[in-house]
């Protein structure tokens, strides 16, 4: 287990992603801030899987469950962001029954995420070439 928030970084292509989603087109982001953003990131999943698990040690569990995160972020005062993460989850479980009733689906879908993740990872590795070019 890291014993500080800075032996736990989350993978740079998976922030700048994130960071690309939530700005509008043409605003730019220095690398200062990506690192201050991922940081960030790092220390809210430390405390929300921290708070999480006090939950699941008041049950008496060693599993952390969707229950406990859902705890954690009310009590962590996200309560605006528990609604969209229960109706995320419950999309998420539909999609995984629909991939376990159809192993032909399960191939196309897998076949089809893995392209999805190779034409991202080139996109991502040309931007950050180009932001080290700038």
């Amino acid at each position: 287990m890291a014993e500080r928030p800075e032996d736990l970084n989350l993978p740079n292509a998976v922030i700048t992603r994130i960071i690309k989603e939530a700005l509008p087109d043409g605003v730019n982001i220095s690398k200062e801030a990506r690192s201050a953003i991922s940081r960030a990131a790092s220390v809210f999943v430390l405390y929300a899987t921290s708070c999480a698990n006090n939950f699941a040690m008041k049950g008496k569990r060693k599993t952390l469950n969707a229950s406990d995160v859902l705890s954690a972020m009310e009590e962590m005062e996200f309560q605006r962001f528990v609604t969209p993460l229960k109706e995320a989850l419950e999309e998420q479980k539909k999609k995984d029954k629909d991939k376990k009733t159809d192993p032909e689906e399960q191939d196309k879908s897998r076949d089809e995420d893995n392209e999805e993740d190779e034409e991202r990872l080139e996109e991502e590795e040309q931007n950050e070439e180009e932001e080290v070019d700038n």
